[in-house]
């Protein structure tokens, strides 16, 4: 349990990666999707959640380069986790009511 909260703890890491369960993504798709998200954060997430194999880059030869994110296998693991999460608030919310 501790190695799946681990995976997406940091603030916006679990925003991020429900983004990116809907397909691959660039970072200006991602950044538009999540406006309260400055850019240095949303590179450092990325950054952490590559580094944990969660996310792959892939960049595109060219001019202007295209850098495109995209869940890895381990990281489509966490969708489960997400949704049980995201229900858990809801019941919690309502529980408040």
């Amino acid at each position: 349990m501790e190695v799946a909260l681990a995976a997406i703890s940091g603030r916006w890491a679990t925003l991020v990666v429900r983004d990116l369960m809907h397909g691959p993504k660039s970072f200006s798709a991602l950044r538009a999707g999540l406006p309260s998200l400055s850019a240095k954060v949303l590179t450092e997430r990325l950054e952490s959640l590559v580094a944990q194999g969660l996310v792959s880059c892939h960049r595109s030869p060219g001019f202007p380069v295209r850098t495109t994110y995209s869940l890895t296998a381990a990281g489509l693991l966490l969708r489960p986790l997400l949704v049980q999460l995201y229900r858990t608030g809801e019941a919690l919310l309502a529980e408040r009511g």
